[in-house]
């Protein structure tokens, strides 16, 4: 039989030690990605999910970041067992990314054409000019209009939207089994952001899986398979996307989707999430959501509450969880 599991990350703890101390950005987060699948990741800023990301193909900077624990299995192998040389052999080829800021993704000193040849050589056996070629046929993929121009041009010539249009060729070119795609359209206005997301959903092959950041919930409805919500280093809640937007189990999922705008001629204010994300020096004991949450109660400050399965796939990390859904 097949195994249909991509990746399954168990455990993952990544700790930063900085001048003000030590903390978990990723604190024994476990999950998986199934081949074929888009799972999103969602969250408000600052509670780990691109550090959660970086972690995969392992390019958390090293000092002042560490993997403490965890394994993360793609095609069973642990890549957090291979030698630099090995993991290289799969960034880019078998696990690619499209970072949040392309302006600094790609290098302002070569060419688009250049590191779009380099990286293509990198992995495969071809002459300057059949990379060039392919380079070029990718570039006409995502609509950059005249394509051999294009690859003449310094990132700095160019928009940002034709910037990220970029990156996601150069992400998918190798034909990645996995792609992370970490918030690709923050810096881009909403008629670009549908453009490239439609563009990724074109691309991406049938087989070819997808790890989704971002912290838009309707980016999440209209993408994703499965989603995980992230808060404060660690997996809040995981479901279908069903799941997650019918019977949100935990507070935390129940408050990000209170504020999301509806087309109902409602007037009435968005609701905020009271308080902020907490710092990672100083996250609360027990529950992290717990000084934010409208439920909280004695046990929340003395236990960590683990994922517990709920229906199906469907799992939350609250001691309230069931009483949740059911009201």
């Amino acid at each position: 039989m097949i195994n249909t599991q991509l990746l399954k990350i168990n455990n993952l703890t990544v700790a930063f030690r900085t001048d003000e101390g030590v903390f978990n950005a990723v604190d024994d987060v476990s999950f998986h990605i199934n081949r074929g699948e888009i799972v999103g990741l969602v969250g408000e800023s600052g509670c780990g999910k691109t550090v959660t990301a970086l972690s995969i193909p392992r390019l958390i900077p090293s000092p002042p970041g560490i993997i403490e624990k965890g394994k993360i299995a793609f095609n069973g192998m642990d890549l957090l067992k291979l030698d630099a040389t090995e993991i290289r052999k799969i960034r880019g080829k078998a696990i690619s990314m499209i970072f949040q800021e392309p302006s600094t993704a790609l290098s302002p000193l070569q060419r688009i054409g250049q590191q779009m040849v380099e990286a293509l050589r990198l992995h495969q056996k071809l002459t300057n000019k059949e990379a060039w070629n392919i380079a070029e046929s990718w570039l006409e993929k995502v609509r950059i209009p005249d394509a051999g121009e294009g690859m003449f041009a310094y990132p700095h010539q160019l928009s940002g939207g034709m910037q990220q249009r970029i990156m996601i060729a150069m992400a998918l070119m190798l034909e990645p089994e996995l792609i992370i795609a970490d918030e690709p359209t923050t810096a881009l206005d909403v008629t670009i952001q549908a453009q490239v997301f439609e563009l990724i959903r074109e691309m991406r092959q049938e087989q070819t899986s997808m790890l989704l950041i971002t912290h838009d919930l309707g980016v999440i409805w209209e993408m994703c398979d499965r989603v995980l919500v992230m808060y404060a280093s660690r997996i809040a809640e995981e479901g279908t996307k069903t799941d997650i937007f019918s019977e949100p189990a935990h507070p935390y999922t129940r408050e990000l989707l209170k504020s999301i705008p509806k087309l109902s001629g409602n007037k009435k204010r968005l609701k905020a999430i009271s308080g902020q994300v907490p710092s990672p020096l100083h996250y609360p004991s027990g529950c992290h959501f717990r000084d934010r949450c409208p439920h909280e109660f004695e046990r929340c400050a003395k236990e960590k509450p683990q994922l517990i399965s709920l229906n199906g796939g469907h799992k939350a990390a609250c001691f309230i969880a069931n009483k949740l859904i059911e009201a």
